[in-house]
C-alpha cells in the first residue's frame, strides 16, 4: 500500500491547486482519472462557484468590526461577532453570495451496493491547497499547540481576532482596533501569497480515500454504497462540500459522512467538535466508535468539510493527524511528500476502514 500512497501524494503535490483556479481543475482532472483506476464507476467532475480564498470575507468583518471599535459602536461589534462565528463555522455564509466567485471543482464516484441499499458512506477529502502568508507562522500558534498536546482541544484558530471583536462589543477601543488591524493586515498577505504543495493537507487525504475506495472495490459489505467526494475549495471556506450538499439529498438513518483530511503528522485523532467559539459537535456514538478503531478524540478551532454535514443533521467524522499538538509544515512551503509520515497515513486508512465497513 506505501507505495501506492506514496505515488499519489507525490503526483498531487506536484499540481498547483489552489481554490476555484485553474489548477484545482487540473487536480480534479487527475483525482477523476485515479478514482476510475480504484473501481469507481459514474465519476463526475461538477464545476460551482465560490471564492478562492477566505480572506475577502473574514477581510470585511474584521475592517466593520475595526471601524466599531474605533467608533465604540458595542451593537455593531456584537453583530459583527455573531456574523464571524456564522461565517467560520460554515452555519450561514451570507457575505459568500455577494463576492465575486471563481470556479471551484467537485470531484465524485461511486461504487454501488450489492443488492439493496441499506447504508450509504460518504468518503469526503478535499483536493485543492491552501495558500501560505505570514498568519501560517509556527511562532504564532506554538502556545495553541503546546496546549492542545496536553488537552487534545486546539483553540480558535482565529481566537485574537475573535477576543478583539468582543473587546469591542465591551467598549474598549484601542487594543481591540490594533488587533483587528493586524488581522486585515494578515489576511491581505494570505491573499497574495503562494500556493503551497499540500502534500499533508490534503494530498494524504485525497490518496487515504482512493486507497479505501480500492479496498471497498474489491470486497465490501452487501448493501452498502459508497460515494467517493473530493471537495475543492475547502481551503477558502468549504465552499465545494457545500455545494455537493445543496444538489443531494441523503438519508441521515442510514448515512455516514467519513472524511480524511491531513492524515500524514504522526497520530492519528478523530475529531468531537470543531469550530471557532461556538463549536460544532459531532454525534458522540459516532466519535466513539471511532475511538474503538484507535483514534484519539480532538477538538479542532478550525473547520472541516464533515462539519458541513455534521450541521445538515448527517453523521458525520472527520479523521485528522497531528504531531506536537498542531500539524506540521501547516500551510507552508514545507508541506513536501517528503514530510508526510506515511505510516501514519496508512493508519487512518486503516481506522477508516473499520469504521465503514462496521457503519
Amino acid at each position: 500500500m506505501a507505495p501506492r500512497l506514496r505515488s499519489d501524494i507525490e503526483e498531487l503535490a506536484a499540481i498547483e491547486r489552489g481554490s476555484a483556479s485553474p489548477g484545482e481543475q487540473r487536480s480534479a482532472e487527475w483525482v477523476a482519472t485515479r478514482l476510475r483506476e480504484q473501481g469507481a464507476g459514474d465519476i463526475r467532475i461538477e464545476p460551482f462557484g465560490y471564492q478562492g480564498t477566505f480572506a475577502h470575507a473574514q477581510g470585511i468583518h474584521f475592517a466593520v468590526g475595526l471601524l466599531a471599535a474605533l467608533g465604540r459602536r458595542r451593537l455593531l461589534a456584537a453583530a459583527t461577532l455573531a456574523s464571524f462565528e456564522l461565517e467560520y463555522s460554515g452555519r450561514q455564509q451570507l457575505l459568500r453570495r455577494l463576492l465575486p466567485k471563481g470556479t471551484g471543482y467537485n470531484v465524485t464516484g461511486r461504487l454501488p451496493a450489492i443488492g439493496a441499499v441499506d447504508r450509504t458512506l460518504v468518503l469526503v477529502a478535499h483536493h485543492d491547497a491552501a495558500r501560505t502568508g505570514a498568519m501560517w507562522d509556527p511562532r504564532m500558534s506554538r502556545l495553541g499547540d503546546r496546549a492542545a498536546a496536553r488537552s487534545g482541544k486546539r483553540a480558535s484558530l482565529a481566537l485574537l481576532p475573535e477576543a478583539a471583536l468582543i473587546a469591542a462589543a465591551l467598549g474598549l477601543r484601542r487594543v481591540p482596533a490594533a488587533v483587528l488591524g493586524l488581522a486585515l493586515g494578515l489576511l491581505v498577505d494570505q491573499a497574495r501569497s503562494p500556493v503551497v504543495p499540500g502534500a499533508n493537507d490534503n494530498g494524504s487525504g485525497v490518496a487515504g480515500v482512493l486507497e479505501l475506495v480500492g479496498r471497498l472495490a474489491e470486497r465490501r459489505p452487501r448493501g452498502l454504497e459508497v460515494i467517493a467526494l473530493f471537495p475543492g475549495c475547502e481551503e477558502s471556506g468549504m465552499g465545494g462540500m457545500g455545494a455537493w450538499l445543496e444538489s443531494e439529498e441523503l438519508e441521515p438513518a442510514s448515512t455516514l459522512v467519513l472524511g480524511l483530511d491531513t492524515i500524514g503528522s504522526g497520530e492519528p485523532i478523530v475529531l468531537e467538535a470543531e469550530g471557532g467559539l461556538w463549536p460544532v459537535r459531532y454525534r458522540e456514538q459516532d466519535v466513539a466508535a471511532a475511538e474503538r478503531a484507535g483514534l484519539r478524540r480532538w477538538r479542532l478551532g478550525a473547520w472541516t468539510d464533515p462539519v458541513l454535514a455534521a450541521l445538515r443533521g448527517l453523521p458525520a467524522l472527520s479523521i485528522l493527524s497531528v504531531r506536537d499538538g498542531g500539524f506540521p509544515n501547516y500551510h507552508l512551503p514545507t508541506d513536501v511528500p517528503s514530510n508526510v509520515d506515511l505510516a501514519c497515513v496508512a493508519a487512518c486508512v486503516d481506522a477508516a476502514e473499520r469504521i465503514a465497513i462496521s457503519a
